[in-house]
């Protein structure tokens, strides 16, 4: 059996995982996943939030076999060579408490402990039938950012974020 994980390349999140045998899977992405890659998540009225992630900003690698990236593909990242070729080995992620807070003006992100370097992250928040894409990152010896966007006090939203070196959040906040 192989294992191909499709990764997010701005922060190196596995965000999907196929083990399959036989043929090798294609070593392009969109081949994989159309346009793009739906994460959904379900909000309290019922509804589902898509978070489309675009295969342009994925990729793809063959990695060693890690039953974990098919359970929980969020919590695992792909690391790169000096050539920009995906390693073969999956790095487990650091878990954190999921610190998103959703307000009217933006999103906050913190993290448990600051790194030494810059953290990139992206955020993607469904909103009706749009999906806000933002992007920015944590500054060294830092512990949060907040990325502006506007939004309707007491709204829920499916939010993905993507804190390179942390494991994904894939949820609902509220907006307060």
């Amino acid at each position: 059996m192989t294992l191909h994980v499709v990764y997010a390349i701005g922060t190196g999140h596995v965000v999907g995982a196929l083990a399959h045998t036989g043929a090798d899977a294609p070593a392009d992405v969109a081949a994989l996943v159309g346009r793009a890659l739906p994460l959904r998540v379900a909000l309290s009225d019922g509804s589902i939030a898509t978070l489309p992630l675009s295969a342009g900003k994925l990729g793809v690698a063959a990695v060693d076999d890690e039953p974990g990236a098919l359970a929980d593909a969020l919590a695992f990242g792909v690391e790169l060579t000096s050539e920009d070729k995906p390693k073969p080995e999956l790095v487990r992620l650091a878990e954190w408490d999921d610190d998103v807070a959703l307000a009217k003006d933006g999103i906050t992100i913190k993290v448990q402990v600051p790194a030494n370097r810059i953290t990139p992250v992206v955020a993607l928040i469904s909103d009706e039938q749009d999906t806000h894409v933002l992007t920015g990152e944590i500054p060294a010896q830092q512990a949060q950012v907040k990325l502006p966007v506007t939004l309707t006090a007491g709204s829920e939203h499916g939010v993905l974020v993507l804190a390179a070196g942390w494991s994904g959040h894939l949820g609902t906040e509220k907006v307060t």
